[in-house]
């Protein structure tokens, strides 16, 4: 029976070292791309929702009102919440035809926004707009 033992371990073929490195090579690398696609899928889901608006034009209309437009370049639609100018809380109103606070993706909406005080000639002024996610769009203006 010693005889027998000894065929076979002379005849057990192993891996070489080397057939054996290449081996664990392509495991690590297959599972590292698997893992990357994941974790970009889950990134991508997250950047997708982030809003993307600007304030394109705004023209003062009264004494107390400007009237802005607000373009969505996001992939979702936004609603706006509140208005701020230089940190004072306004009036944030839509126009006719749409009494809606949402912009679409894609679209512009213009909205008139009502200061507590009349602006001053000359002056500069911050108007701030937020949407219900938090996001704030900001505005340097002139008043005429």
């Amino acid at each position: 029976m010693n005889t027998y033992l000894r065929k076979i371990k002379k005849n057990s073929k192993a891996l070489s070292p080397v057939i054996a490195s290449i081996i664990l090579i392509a495991v690590t690398v297959a599972v590292s791309v698997v893992v990357a696609a994941w974790m970009g899928g889950m990134s991508l889901g997250f950047m997708n929702n982030a809003e993307q608006a600007t304030i394109t034009n705004v023209q003062f209309t009264d004494t107390d009102t400007i009237v802005v437009t607000v373009m969505n370049s996001g992939t979702s639609s936004i609603t706006l919440q509140a208005a701020t100018i230089d940190g004072s809380t306004a009036t944030l109103a839509a126009q006719a035809p749409t009494t809606s606070l949402v912009i679409a993706k894609g679209h512009s909406e213009t909205f008139s926004v009502v200061k507590a005080a009349d602006f001053d000639s000359g002056t500069q002024y911050m108007l701030k707009m937020t949407t219900a996610k938090g996001t704030g769009l900001v505005y340097t203006l002139t008043a005429p």
